[in-house]
């Protein structure tokens, strides 16, 4: 059918091109336009099949993954680029340098038996094709595959796919009673995921100069990025932003990006707030939890915080939002339009936990308005 996702695989290894190429053809509302061994091929290629998402390996001859994205650039191609790589386990700033030529993201190669471990990725990487591919579809006119109208494939879809694929649209609950008013907001807490990496760098690069609220983030990350996309987003955020430490203080003009696999709590002390790393067990699924940070921060700020859940695979964060909404704080939820996945914000939403959707395009806005609100 011509209106499924199209997409681009480029990879030197054919391998590697073989089996996400079964991936991808496995997957309803999603077809393989071609394959490309590397950037240069890859770039002959995309006038002729026309695709609405690239997959990029950076490791190749003639025109590396970086190569193809400064020649993107120049050649002013607006097709996203989802980067999945092995050199992502070893080179943090590649990754984060890939990223600020316009990548839209990236996954790691999972390491061992490329053949037996690919599988891992596989929802992962499909969610992000749909979701990238799908929004690149739309923004040309060009239609998107509705619930209903995907061709049947071989394999059976995979479950934590089927909600991207088909969202059942859900009134939400109700919303839980606040034990207080909303107070002045003194804390801003981010939950995160897939398609993260985009997003926060649109909102960051918006935020006012002057917000005086400290900022406190969960992106799903592996662990040994989050540093260099700390700096990354440094050096296009007016605040500073690194990479949360034990005993990091929370304070105003400072973004805190949680580590990869490290929790992020905050608590409140009399003369100062600061931040704590735990090795504490999977929440939600993840190390760090959306769900975990959101429960501290309704802990120790109660109705002074305000929590925000944007695009992401999956719940995490949804639950632990509704602590914040019920001790009074303040909750915005990315809307469907924007986010890339629209799992997190969706799951938020339908449990009654978020008072207002926002798109990305406002969410700089809606943030530094609620943050500078006195209540």
């Amino acid at each position: 059918m011509g209106d499924e996702i199209r997409v681009l695989i480029t990879d030197d290894s054919a391998l590697m091109r073989n089996l996400i190429g079964r991936m991808v053809e496995a997957t309803p509302g999603l077809v393989v336009a071609d394959k490309a061994m590397n950037g240069r091929f890859a770039l002959q290629k995309i006038p002729r099949v026309e695709p609405d998402v690239i997959v990029l390996d950076l490791e190749m001859p003639e025109m590396n993954g970086i190569e193809f994205l400064k020649e993107r650039k120049k050649m002013g191609i607006s097709i996203p680029v989802v980067i999945l790589s092995s050199v992502a386990a070893r080179g943090a700033e590649i990754t984060m340098e890939a990223l600020a030529l316009g990548a839209s993201d990236f996954i790691q190669k999972p390491s061992g038996s490329v053949s037996e471990d690919l599988h891992v990725v596989k929802d992962t990487l499909t969610g992000m094709l749909i979701g990238y591919g799908g929004a690149y579809r739309r923004s040309r006119g060009k239609k998107v595959l509705s619930p209903g109208e995907y061709p049947k494939k071989t394999e059976s879809t995979p479950s934590s796919i089927e909600s991207i694929l088909s969202p059942k649209p859900v009134s939400p609950a109700k919303a839980p009673t606040p034990l207080r008013k909303p107070g002045k907001t003194e804390i801003i807490a981010i939950g995160i995921s897939t398609g993260g990496p985009d997003a926060l760098r649109v909102v960051f690069s918006k935020l006012d100069a002057d917000l005086k609220v400290p900022i406190v983030v969960v992106q799903h990350m592996p662990p040994g990025f989050t540093n260099e996309f700390a700096k990354s987003l440094d050096r296009i955020c007016p605040l500073e932003v690194k990479e949360a430490e034990e005993g990091d203080l929370i304070k105003p003009g400072r973004v805190l990006i949680a580590q990869g696999n490290k929790h992020l709590e905050v608590e409140r002390k009399s003369l100062a707030s600061i931040a704590h790393l735990s090795d504490a067990p999977l929440v939600s699924g993840h190390r760090p939890s959306a769900d975990v940070l959101f429960e501290s921060v309704a802990k120790s700020y109660q109705n002074h915080s305000l929590g925000v859940i944007m695009t992401g695979m999956g719940r995490d964060g949804a639950e632990n939002l509704g602590k914040i909404y019920q001790e009074g704080g303040m909750t915005l939820g990315q809307d469907e339009h924007s986010a890339v996945v629209y799992g997190m914000p969706r799951v938020a939403y339908e449990l009654g936990h978020v008072m207002e959707q926002v798109s990305l395009e406002n969410m700089a806005r809606r943030i530094c308005d609620v943050a500078k609100t006195a209540r």
